[in-house]
């Protein structure tokens, strides 16, 4: 399974390679930083006035407090999605609406209570936002999004002790993201 992901995903970065000018960009998302140093990345392939493909990864492989029961927290993830965008004015500028399919692995707890959950996800969601251009080549993108699914996951009681309080095995909805991202078109 993740293998096809990393497939497809290659796929859409090297097949928009040879395009012209205005037709890529690239963007982080900076909120993704903020939130226990998540690294992130999305390229984006405009096909059209008012068509966008895109594609990008979240990773955070930090643990913090390692090894102290009492004190470690994580956010630890893999993450990878790939969807498309309309944009009713202008793709790159403006109001967008988007769907996208996304498949992640996480590991996170320790931070609001001492409970920890380990799991995967597997599913679809829609997102909206607004690209404001801040020059011809920079932009900063604000969005939000939900996504549901099939997840499988067990909770802990402790990050540290390993000893599991509850599996989950089905559906799922969730937020997807709240992103302020930083854009480079090319």
């Amino acid at each position: 399974m993740k293998s096809r992901i990393l497939t497809v995903f290659a796929s859409l970065c090297i097949s928009v390679l040879p395009m012209t000018a205005q037709k890529l960009s690239l963007s982080t998302d900076l909120l993704g930083y903020a939130c226990l140093g998540t690294l992130n990345a999305e390229v984006t392939c405009f096909l059209s006035q008012k068509w966008s493909v895109n594609a990008g990864f979240r990773y955070n492989p930090f643990t913090f407090n390692k090894g102290q029961a009492d004190r470690q927290f994580q956010n630890r993830q893999r993450s990878f999605h790939a969807g498309a965008r309309i944009w009713p004015w202008h793709t790159g500028s403006g109001w967008w609406f988007g769907g996208k399919f996304r498949w992640q692995e996480y590991n996170w707890g320790g931070v609001f209570s001492r409970e920890t959950e380990e799991g995967s996800r597997l599913g679809a969601g829609i997102c909206l936002g607004y690209t404001h251009m801040l020059s011809r080549h920079l932009n900063m993108e604000f969005g939000a999004g939900l996504w549901g699914g099939y997840a499988s996951s067990k909770r802990y009681s402790c990050p540290v002790c390993g000893a599991a309080v509850k599996s989950h095995t089905g559906a799922f909805v969730a937020p997807d993201y709240l992103t302020l991202s930083l854009v480079y078109v090319f």
